[in-house]
């Protein structure tokens, strides 16, 4: 199976999780109408990420201070053509930008979320106008791991759901509740 296909198959069986998600969602989904080029920067009016919000013990967060955008967030980022699902490419990026080893990552998104950006063609043209249609998902950090900042990030902070740091990028926020639901989840499993 294709990033793509994974991708459609994922979206369209996905429950979301909130009204917004559920919108996002189905943008998504009509964005992939326009093939497998939508799973790539090459595709200008948009194109699929994933993220991850990573949790630890404690029910902190483990949040990124974005180097170029100068906010707080999940990691992640693009996928690549070596991604064989969504999932991958989540955890792919959660562990490069984290640093963090041994993530567990939970296969079923948490949240999707539709953003605009500027973004670099991996081309090498400038960045342009664009649209990230972020699929977030939830991953749980292994007990003692210690975060390494990425050249991605300025900064990298654990952070309760209540303390959370500021600038805070948008749609932070709304994938806890569906995070702590799901980790509540996963743990009586």
């Amino acid at each position: 199976m294709s990033l793509y296909d994974d991708a459609h198959g994922v979206l369209t069986g996905w429950r979301a999780t909130s009204p917004p998600a559920d919108a996002a969602r189905a943008r998504t989904i009509d964005l992939l109408g326009a093939g497998p080029v939508a799973m790539t920067r090459a595709h200008r009016p948009g194109h699929v990420t994933a993220s991850t919000l990573i949790v630890d013990e404690r029910r902190r967060v483990l949040l990124c201070l974005h180097g170029r955008l100068g906010l707080w967030m999940q990691v992640g980022g693009h996928c690549e053509p070596g991604d064989a699902s969504l999932a991958a490419a989540a955890l792919r990026e959660a562990t490069e930008e984290s640093g963090i080893a041994g993530l567990r990552l939970d296969p079923e998104p948490i949240d999707v979320e539709v953003h605009a950006v500027r973004c670099a063609p991996a081309d090498g043209r400038p960045a342009e106008a664009s649209w990230h249609h972020d699929v977030r998902f939830l991953a749980v950090c292994p007990p003692g791991a210690v975060e390494q900042v990425s050249d991605e990030s300025a900064e990298l902070g654990w952070f309760a759901p209540d303390e959370l740091p500021s600038p805070l990028a948008d749609g932070v926020v709304q994938q806890l509740a569906p995070a702590f639901a799901r980790l509540d989840d996963i743990r009586q499993m």
